[in-house]
């Protein structure tokens, strides 16, 4: 076996198994097919950039877990995994990306031989990298099993953060501290974005002089001018410009773990409109961060965030924040709870979140956000960037 590289010990580990055995016994399911990257990551520690072709981690109630993918990123799995060498399992290259066979194929061969393809089933449905024909080549290679919806059932045991996992998240707010600080060298009228999008991610991977960062989920978005009022713009080679303002969506990420903090750059004297959105964006990031604490509710953040913006006449109909933590491309949440009115998802101790007090106007946008850690007592913010709109 070559050397491995984990990030977590073996009992935490042993402990993530144990909970999503309780989990899926109490939701009926007698294996379970993990496809989703970031939850193979967290049962696993297999971290590799495979999640383009099949791969999965099959967990049956009893026996013995397996990790199964493209069999030259077998080679991966026996870096990062903790399985000893016979559970980790593959498929020749000649599965990959051909029109007459497909690796899920080869997997319910695997499962029937194995005593797995009978009973109910779990597979993550509603998950970005399962697709039809993955699903239809389970079904039809295990007629004898009941398939059930397992999309999430994982992700909801990520949600409370070990001090391990603490402990990544902040090493990345860290990172992300000087993530906005080379912004500020950087941007000025003038300057094209792709530039200063390299210099976001030169920090962000060079980290800090005691440990280094990772690719992020998400790229840099930043949006200037009347186009910010768009959310999901990234860059292109426009040069920024006075009297506008520019939002930057970034996140610092250490060991696939994530720490996003949003800031806005204005270059001149702001308008009105941005002194104005200013104000209510850190009042309702106040407000609404006074009431994350244990015991209380998503909705009850975001109910006193959305009261303030109502004061001020602001209108927001999308949710204000969601978990945060480990993930891989497309996504950095953990696509759970969500911050908004009618989710009556409790606060616990360890959970994470991005708090997204973002406003998108009709001619503007304005970022300044948060990620904040539940703790005993009250909340933590896992960065310290300067809680204000930058003005250069």
């Amino acid at each position: 076996m070559p050397a491995q590289t984990l990030n977590f010990s073996l009992e935490e580990y042993a402990a993530r198994l144990d909970k999503t055995r309780r989990r899926m016994a109490e939701q009926g399911i007698e294996t379970l097919v993990v496809i989703d990257p970031s939850n193979m990551n967290w049962l696993t520690g297999y971290d590799a950039w495979s999640f383009y072709t099949h791969q999965a981690v099959i967990v049956p109630l009893q026996g013995d877990m397996f990790w199964y993918g493209r069999l030259m990123d077998a080679s991966c799995a026996h870096r990062t995994v903790y399985l000893p060498d016979e559970l980790v399992l593959s498929y020749p290259d000649h599965y990959v990306q051909t029109p007459d066979r497909h690796p899920m194929d080869l997997l319910a061969r695997i499962m029937t031989d194995r005593g797995l393809a009978k009973g109910v089933v779990g597979v993550e449905m509603d998950n970005y990298y399962v697709t039809a024909a993955a699903f239809a080549a389970l079904e039809t290679g295990m007629p004898n099993a009941r398939f059930a919806d397992a999309t999430n059932l994982v992700n909801w045991l990520r949600g409370p953060k070990s001090p391990a996992e603490l402990d990544y998240m902040r090493k990345a707010g860290r990172i992300v501290e000087r993530m906005h600080q080379r912004i500020l060298d950087v941007a000025d009228v003038g300057v094209p974005k792709n530039r200063i999008a390299a210099a976001i991610y030169h920090a962000g991977h060079w980290g800090t002089e005691e440990f280094g960062g990772d690719y992020t989920a998400v790229v840099p978005l930043m949006a200037s001018g009347a186009a910010a009022a768009a959310p999901h713009l990234t860059w292109d080679e426009q040069p920024l410009k006075a009297g506008e303002g520019t939002f930057f969506e970034i996140a610092g990420c250490h060991k696939r773990y994530h720490c996003p903090t949003s800031r806005t750059l204005f270059l001149g004297k702001p308008s009105q409109a941005f002194v104005d959105a200013e104000k209510a964006t850190l009042e309702g990031l106040e407000a609404g961060l006074a009431a994350a604490r244990p015991g209380n509710s998503c909705q009850d953040v975001a109910n006193a965030y959305f009261a303030v913006l109502k004061k001020y006449g602001i209108h927001k109909d999308s949710r204000t924040g969601y978990p945060i933590g480990l993930s891989y491309q497309p996504d950095w949440g953990e696509r759970t709870a969500s911050l908004r009115p009618g989710d009556t998802t409790e606060l616990v101790p360890g959970m994470t979140f991005h708090f997204m007090t973002g406003i998108w106007l009709d001619d503007m946008g304005l970022e300044i956000t948060e990620t904040f850690a539940v703790t005993e007592t009250g909340h933590e913010l896992l960065s310290n960037v300067p809680r204000q709109l930058f003005v250069k």
